[in-house]
């Protein structure tokens, strides 16, 4: 990929003049470079690693971790061409109506527009993730080659379907990176500097705008980057980092005159084995527990509450999967064959599953990262992540667990016993997405949000951000599809700034 800039070629002292700065090379920035593609912008996207692993540039992340275990700052991110996208799962689904809605019963919810206002960027998000057709919740038509979905009794649970990201090739994801490279070195306004950092956003005296942005290189190399509008998009980290850190003109960080730069820090919990499911029959399609592999469209089956159901027992988003099979101890065999001949079925070839699930914080003001006392190796402060998880988003998720349980024996097909209950059940068995969100979220109101629902830092007129980390709330749905399509609506707007 020759046509890369390695920033440590760069003198140092150089000062370099261009329309959009685009600061980070994950899905985010490589959606809105592509995007903006077709203009006249002269552009500059800036990644802090190269082209592959390195642990010097990796290192950046580190930081401290105090609170609700929780992940190494350092290990749930990488910080190379194409970003998390080099480890990430491939798991899609879009947001729902209700993920964007105001809801009483959950403070800080409700981002500035509804769902429809994305919803024409979500085609071109799902080409670009390389996800085949868009069908999501018409997944069972596509994979009824190979069953049916449960026929679970009425009630506020659901069979939802994800869809997968695969490269060309057959290679599961797409590695942006790798897939966009080519046509990023294509655009011919477009400078792509690997391996430089930014380690300030300077503003102007009267703190209104961007004036220039200082880039420095783990070599030593340092210069300069005037544009005449910059979009951060490095990571829900990375992006709260640099605006507390750029405290030269605005003291307590840029965008963070509500002291809000940093908070509402969320990831979505995985936790295992959250309950045993079993089904009567045996008879369970095989697009629960594994990938459906159908021509370019790959499905997986998972259990949703459903916007209603959430509505009315006032409950965040999850997606419960049906993971391996399990064998019942005698106490479950006894459960199952009682529960079996009060209902008057057969169970003589029930099996048993694991279950996991991906679950929905509620936003929290003091889930946060801060600066830290330490430093990095380009001088920057270093994060401080202060983790918390109330108790009650499990109660919530227990909740939907319940409502399938209950719909699963309405229709006489099977049962759940569930696994978790006290906090220390949950901690044992916590995985986490590595979905980072909310540290920048959007809100109309200065006073609520770091961002406005163009996604443009409040009070600064040539400063915007993408990503996840501008989430104001943050569904059960894994990000990567819903960041593309916000890069995609954050393109429309940053043309709009150049008649």
């Amino acid at each position: 990929m020759s046509g890369f800039i390695d920033a440590r070629a760069v003198p140092s002292g150089t000062v370099i003049e261009t329309d959009v700065a685009i600061v980070g090379g994950g899905a985010a920035g490589i959606s809105l470079a592509l995007a903006l593609a077709p203009t006249p912008l002269r552009m500059v996207m800036l990644e802090s690693g190269g082209l592959g692993f390195d642990s010097k540039a990796q290192a950046l992340y580190s930081g401290e971790e105090s609170g609700y275990p929780y992940l190494k700052l350092d290990a749930s991110r990488l910080r190379y061409l194409g970003g998390s996208t080099n480890h990430w799962g491939g798991w899609s689904r879009p947001l729902s109506e209700i993920d964007f809605e105001a809801r009483d019963w959950m403070p800080h919810s409700g981002w500035p527009f509804p769902r429809r206002e994305i919803a024409p960027y979500f085609k071109r998000a799902q080409s670009l993730v390389e996800c085949g057709p868009f069908v999501y919740d018409h997944g069972a038509r596509w994979a009824r080659s190979q069953g049916a979905p449960l026929p679970l009794a009425e009630g506020g649970v659901y069979t939802s379907w994800f869809q997968f990201s695969r490269m060309r090739g057959s290679v599961l994801p797409t590695h942006f990176g790798q897939r966009y490279g080519d046509d990023i070195k294509r655009i011919p306004r477009l400078s792509s500097f690997l391996h430089a950092n930014v380690t300030a956003i300077r503003l102007a005296p009267d703190a209104g705008r961007v004036e220039r942005l200082d880039i420095a290189t783990l070599s030593g190399k340092r210069f300069t980057l005037k544009p005449k509008l910059t979009v951060l998009a490095c990571g829900a980290m990375e992006n709260a980092r640099l605006l507390l850190a750029s405290n030269d003109v605005a003291s307590q960080g840029i965008g963070n005159g509500a002291d809000l730069v940093g908070r509402f820090f969320a990831d979505h919990p995985i936790p295992r084995d959250t309950a045993t499911l079993v089904v009567f029959d045996g008879q369970l399609a095989p697009f629960y527990t594994n990938n459906a592999i159908l021509g370019s469209l790959i499905l997986r089956a998972t259990f949703s509450p459903t916007e209603d159901f959430q509505r009315r027992r006032k409950i965040p988003a999850s997606l419960t999967t049906v993971e391996n099979e399990v064998k019942l101890d005698e106490l479950g065999q006894a459960a199952v064959v009682t529960v079996a001949n009060v209902l008057g079925v057969d169970a003589t070839g029930a099996r048993a599953f694991s279950t996991g699930c991906g679950m929905e914080l509620v936003p929290d003001p003091d889930r946060r990262l801060t600066l830290s006392g330490e430093h990095d190796a380009l001088g920057l402060p270093r994060l401080k992540l202060h983790m918390r998880v109330a108790q009650s988003n499990f109660d919530h998720y227990r909740t939907a667990l319940k409502e399938l349980g209950r719909q699963l024996l309405a229709a006489r097909i099977g049962m759940i016993r569930l696994n978790r209950k006290s906090r220390q059940d949950w901690i044992g068995v916590m995985d986490w997405g590595n979905h980072h969100m909310g540290t920048t979220r959007m809100a109309a109101d200065p006073k609520q949000g770091v961002v406005d629902g163009d996604c443009k830092v409040h009070g600064i007129a040539n400063l915007f951000v993408a990503g996840s980390s501008v989430f104001p709330t943050y569904g059960a749905s894994n990000p990567t599809l819903n960041l593309v399509a916000l890069a995609l609506r954050l393109a429309t707007h940053v043309r709009k700034q150049f008649p």
